[in-house]
């Protein structure tokens, strides 16, 4: 099986080539920078907006399945540039629509999409809730999902999506909370002189997952035999912010000082967001093998040694 990744030189990319490998796919890859890192990639320089390239890549390769990992991935970042957010998350998607439809009509393809797509909720989120994005980000998942179905519908693709909750590990950014709040804490213990660390709202409770569990419910969903099921993975459980940090500054020595920063705060934040599992772990046996609390536990250690 040979396995097309657009977007595999980003977070996601590294743990779900790790991933496809163990289960014997053979694996290509795309991404804008000159090389991704990995080995036994048959990687690929380009630009996602560039639809011959995409079509290129794509008859050149002849994938037997195409995951688009592609995206400007922040809700942050997309407020900052809605823009080239819009660019990226939907004309990159309709240039792999339009090359599958052309060169790889027998694929398995995933889409990603997002939590951010649901309108907010008190309780878990199940699939069939009303989506709603309040964000430049969200607005662009919810347009993708729509023109996925549209594909579908139009070339017969077997388009497989998920919409995943907030997922962190080692090597993510640290421009996302849960690694700045590592960086931060394991910066100063290896100072060994108290001081800050700068947050934003702490008062927000989300649904973290480790990104292995994410990547094995990716190629679990890529192999199932139904495309037309949309699914949510998440952990299952929302802790609040302020209780993940808690955690973190138990594991320094150092003396730490929380400052809340009026910067770090979104124009529009949501107050909780909790994802209901039940259709993945019921349809394709899946559930999460990973503690939030262990992941932390692991960034922290690994800026503590590595930064």
């Amino acid at each position: 099986m040979k396995a097309l990744i657009f977007g595999i030189g980003g977070f996601v990319g590294r743990y779900l080539t790790e991933e496809l490998k163990a289960h014997g796919y053979e694996v290509a890859g795309s991404d804008i920078m000159p090389s991704c890192g990995l080995e036994g990639v048959a990687y690929h320089e380009g630009d996602l907006l560039n639809a011959d390239f995409v079509a290129d890549l794509v008859e050149k390769i002849k994938p037997d399945a195409i995951v688009n990992l592609a995206a400007i991935s922040s809700v942050g970042a997309s407020w900052k540039i809605p823009q080239t957010t819009i660019q990226v998350n939907v004309v990159g998607a309709l240039n792999i629509l339009e090359a599958a439809g052309k060169h790889a009509r027998d694929a398995q393809i995933l889409f990603i999409g997002s939590s951010e797509e649901y309108s907010q909720k008190d309780g878990a989120i199940n699939e069939n809730d009303p989506l709603c994005g309040n964000n430049p980000y969200g607005i662009s998942k919810m347009t993708q999902e729509q023109f996925v179905e549209c594909y579908r519908a139009r070339y017969g693709l077997k388009i497989h999506y998920v919409r995943p909750f907030n997922h962190t590990g080692i090597g993510q950014r640290d421009s996302f909370v849960l690694p700045s709040f590592c960086k931060q804490a394991a910066d100063l213990e290896a100072s060994g002189i108290p001081g800050e660390i700068r947050v934003g709202n702490l008062t927000a409770k989300r649904d973290f997952s480790d990104v292995r569990d994410i990547v094995r419910a990716y190629r679990m969903i890529l192999e199932s035999p139904d495309d037309r099921v949309i699914y949510n993975v998440g952990s299952g459980k929302a802790y609040g912010l302020d209780e993940m940090l808690d955690y973190i500054v138990s594991l320094c020595k150092t003396e730490v000082k929380v400052v809340v920063d009026q910067e770090r705060f979104r124009p529009i934040d949501t107050p909780i967001v909790l994802c209901d599992n039940s259709l993945i772990r019921e349809k394709l046996g899946w559930e999460p093998e990973y503690s939030i609390f262990d992941t932390l536990k692991g960034m922290f250690e690994y800026y503590l040694k590595n930064e």
